[in-house]
C-alpha cells in the first residue's frame, strides 16, 4: 500500500477540486509520510471547505496513545467492522485528498523493496476518497486527522503490491461532490478500482525512503 504521497501546488489542487472556503495553505511536496499534514476537501455546514489535516487517524484518548501514527488507510470492505471507522462513515465524515501521485514499494525476486512512483494519465491532480475524524485531547487540543480509503487493486497495482492487493480509492472528477454529500450507500458505490490503462508507474530512487529528501528528483525514473 502507498506509504508516501506527493502533494500538488495549491492552485493546481483548487483547479481540480473546487472548494467554497479554501482555508488550507500548502505547497508542492514530494515525500509526505504518515503523521504529516495533507490538504483535505470536506463538507461543513453544507458548504465545501479546504483544510489541512494530519494523515493517519488519531485514536481517541481512551483507546491509546494519540502520538502514535494511527491508521493511514481504511479498507472499503472494513469500514463497518471497526468502531472508529464505522462512526466516521455513518456520520458522513467523508473527504477528498488531492494528490499528484504516490509511492508504492515492490518486493523484487532479489528481496529488495524497490520504490515505484504512481500517477494518472492526463490528470496532473486527482482526488482520493478518505474519512476524517476529530479527536479532542485533554478537553483542549483538537486534532483533525484522516485516512485514505482503499479498494481492491487493479492488475497493475496488484503486480506491484502482491501482499495487500489494495490501492487508493481514486475518484472520478465528476464524483467528488457525490462522495462528499451523498448517503453512505451511494458513497459506497463510488469506491471502485481505478482503470489500469489510466495509470502509469516507474521505479524511482531509494532516496524516497529518507524523509530528509523532498524534491523533484524523487519522482524521476531511476537510472
Amino acid at each position: 500500500m502507498c506509504k508516501r504521497l506527493v502533494i500538488p501546488e495549491q492552485e493546481d489542487a483548487e483547479n481540480e477540486i473546487s472548494v467554497t472556503h479554501p482555508w488550507w495553505k500548502f505547497s508542492v511536496r514530494f515525500n509526505v509520510a504518515v503523521t504529516q499534514r495533507v490538504p483535505v476537501a470536506r463538507l461543513h455546514d453544507l458548504e465545501t471547505e479546504g483544510v489541512m489535516m494530519r494523515w493517519g487517524f488519531v485514536p481517541s484518548p481512551e483507546e491509546g496513545d494519540e502520538t502514535r501514527p494511527g491508521a493511514a488507510h481504511v479498507r472499503s470492505d472494513a469500514i463497518l467492522g471497526a468502531h472508529d471507522y464505522r462512526k466516521a462513515w455513518l456520520y458522513g465524515q467523508r473527504c477528498v485528498v488531492p494528490l499528484a501521485g504516490f509511492y508504492i514499494w515492490h518486493l523484487t525476486a532479489a528481496g529488495v523493496h524497490q520504490p515505484f512512483y504512481v500517477r494518472l494519465v492526463n490528470r496532473a491532480v486527482f482526488g482520493v476518497a478518505a474519512l476524517w475524524e476529530r479527536t479532542v485531547i485533554d478537553d483542549e487540543d483538537v486534532i483533525d486527522s484522516c485516512a485514505l480509503m482503499t479498494v481492491p487493486a487493479n492488475p497493475l497495482m496488484a503486480e506491484l503490491d502482491d501482499r495487500s492487493r489494495q490501492m487508493p480509492a481514486i475518484l472520478r472528477r465528476q464524483d467528488y461532490h457525490t462522495w462528499l454529500t451523498s448517503n453512505a450507500a451511494r458513497a459506497q458505490e463510488l469506491l471502485q478500482p481505478y482503470p489500469r490503462d489510466r495509470m502509469v508507474t516507474h521505479p524511482v530512487s531509494p532516496l524516497v525512503n529518507d524523509l530528509k529528501y523532498d524534491d523533484p528528483q524523487l519522482i524521476r525514473p531511476a537510472l
